[in-house]
């Protein structure tokens, strides 16, 4: 048998019951496995599942997804992070509304045109959707694949090799299974720590397990060390309301609803200067704590201020809101955390 048919052979037994999944012998449904791709970078299968299905029930088909205010897509998405994402889903879906006909093209080439949708996701749809025999890699393939063939190029320079080495696995008859084989062995056998050789289908083929040293890859090249910015965000109150900013479309946490803040810039402490950035007058305070939040390339502390001002002031992107609604108001979770230091 082939490694390809071996894997085959192993995810029939043993495959994940993912509710994008499609059931044995059945297609994948487009707007599901494009979702799910979508949701799923960057975030776990765990975490995925629930807003999954709260995306499906709101928006049962693309084209519902493409009619809905983009507020309410980001108030949706508020708590899976990485927030371009689901900018990029609504204007995809618009896309795919708008040039064809409610529809996702069915080649990987078409599918990387639409606005958002990089070669991942565009392999990812055409393979498990359309059968399309595209190579498909993400974080567990990149594993399982750099251990087989024991690729010593360390990531993300390895990328490209590990593509090349997966391309030559893809099966014609069923890519999409092969991909999705792929992930659930990645994800419960080929771990990054401890992996479960003596279960593995691929063992027989894997250099990486016949010189001993599995968990060495995928290579890995030293990480740089992530900076600290600090910033002091402020909560203006009045009659048991809090003023929020809506921040600007582009950019970090684009269109989401936030505090509003100092700069967040890398400084030693957080800046003696921060009351000229209130958006308000008031007898602004210090509250108790700092709040720590980890984004993709930078940390970020947050001292917070508080004060109750004499009235509701009007902002060109300043929105109201109830404090006993901030639940419900779709903060990202770094600003989250910034109002849980409000007493």
């Amino acid at each position: 048998m082939t490694p390809a048919s071996r894997l085959l052979d192993w995810y029939d037994r043993h495959r994940r019951d993912l509710p994008w999944r499609a059931k044995p012998g059945e297609v994948g449904d487009a707007y599901h496995v494009w979702l799910s791709e979508v949701m799923l970078q960057q975030t776990t299968v765990a975490t995925v599942k629930g807003y999954y299905a709260d995306f499906l029930k709101r928006w049962p088909k693309v084209t519902d997804l493409a009619n809905a205010p983009l507020e309410d897509v980001l108030k949706a998405w508020a708590g899976l992070g990485y927030y371009a994402r689901a900018r990029n889903l609504h204007k995809c879906a618009e896309a795919v509304a708008r040039d064809h006909g409610g529809r996702f093209p069915a080649t990987e080439a078409a599918l990387r045109a639409l606005p958002g949708v990089g070669d991942y996701t565009a392999a990812a749809v055409a393979a498990i959707a359309f059968g399309e025999a595209a190579t498909v890699v993400d974080g567990n393939v990149e594993r399982v694949i750099s251990r087989l063939f024991r690729i010593e190029t360390p990531l993300p320079k390895g990328k490209a090799e590990i593509k090349v080495k997966t391309a030559t696995l893809v099966p014609r008859d069923r890519p999409g299974d092969f991909a999705q084989a792929c992930m659930d062995l990645g994800s419960s056998i080929c771990t990054p720590k401890n992996p479960k050789c003596l279960l593995c289908p691929l063992q027989p083929d894997c250099a990486a397990h016949a010189a001993g040293e599995p968990e060495r890859f995928p290579v890995k090249a030293p990480k740089k060390e992530k900076p600290t910015r600090r910033t002091v965000a402020f909560m203006p109150t009045h009659n048991g309301h809090v003023l929020l900013e809506r921040r600007p479309p582009k950019g970090l946490l684009g269109g989401m609803p936030g505090l509003y803040s100092t700069p967040w810039e890398a400084l030693a402490d957080f800046p003696d200067d921060w009351a000229a950035h209130a958006p308000a007058t008031g007898d602004w305070q210090l509250l108790d704590g700092i709040a720590r939040h980890t984004f993709t390339h930078f940390h970020l502390e947050t001292r917070v201020a508080a004060a109750e001002i004499s009235g509701r002031i009007n902002l060109p992107n300043g929105e109201w809101v109830r404090i006993e609604d901030l639940d419900e108001a779709g903060l990202p979770t770094v600003f989250v955390k910034m109002v849980g230091l409000y007493p």
